[in-house]
């Protein structure tokens, strides 16, 4: 199985540039990309990045709090367009499981992208609140986790097995960190990685060998020592 890469980004230049490459195959959003992007009407922002972002698949998050205002969200964001997912994070500020709204909008056939997820137990959770035919993506933060120390790695094994009695389910590894990420996801299996435009442009210059390598560090200390005009 092959690892779809998505771009994670909001910002429309970029979405522009990224939607012309081959290797992206899909885009995925949040409100702190969207801010950061400069965005000050959520929605004609996101119908904006639509006019550019056609056909590959995109999530859009709520950003509501309280689970009703969660669901009429969704229901709105999901209008936007065929290739839109609606992104809801697992739990609320307050840490109660948005099941009710994962059920609610899984019901009405809307996709979803089920977001900040770090465990296999809320994948569990997930899974006991979906159908098995509305598409839906779990995102497990691997890069989170492994800031605090602690390997995602055995969740991602356990969700991948759960998932596949879920034919329209994907488990997709966020919060990336390196290129060599990418890797490791389709080692695991994961269905999508979502990465930055920076490490996709490396993941694109994969193959270097160790003896280039070498010779471009060394390269580059001897530019920057003759540029610094260094003497001993």
């Amino acid at each position: 199985m092959r690892t779809k890469i998505f771009c994670d980004i909001a910002d429309l230049n970029l979405i522009k540039k990224f939607n012309n490459k081959k290797i992206v195959k899909g885009f995925t959003t949040n409100p702190s990309l969207m801010r950061k992007a400069g965005a000050k009407d959520y929605k004609s922002y996101s119908k904006q990045i639509l006019k550019v972002c056609k056909n590959k698949p995109i999530s859009f998050e709520v950003f509501a709090d309280e689970f009703n205002s969660m669901i009429n969200q969704g229901i709105k964001i999901n209008k936007w367009g065929k290739n839109v997912y609606v992104k809801v994070p697992v739990v609320n500020s307050k840490n109660k499981f948005t099941g009710k709204v994962i059920k609610e909008l899984n019901t009405k056939n809307i996709k979803l992208n089920i977001t900040a997820v770090y465990t296999a137990k809320q994948t569990e959770k997930i899974l006991k609140n979906i159908n098995k035919k509305t598409k839906v993506i779990i995102s497990i933060f691997a890069g989170r986790t492994s800031d605090t120390g602690k390997d995602p790695i055995p969740e991602f094994i356990k969700s991948i097995k759960m998932a596949k009695k879920f034919k329209n389910v994907e488990i997709l590894w966020a919060s990336v960190r390196e290129p060599y990420n990418y890797l490791q996801a389709k080692k695991l299996g994961c269905h999508i990685i979502t990465i930055p435009p920076s490490i996709i442009e490396k993941i694109q210059k994969f193959g270097k060998s160790f003896n280039q390598l070498t010779i471009e560090t060394v390269k580059a200390f001897l530019v920057d020592s003759k540029k610094s005009k260094f003497k001993i």
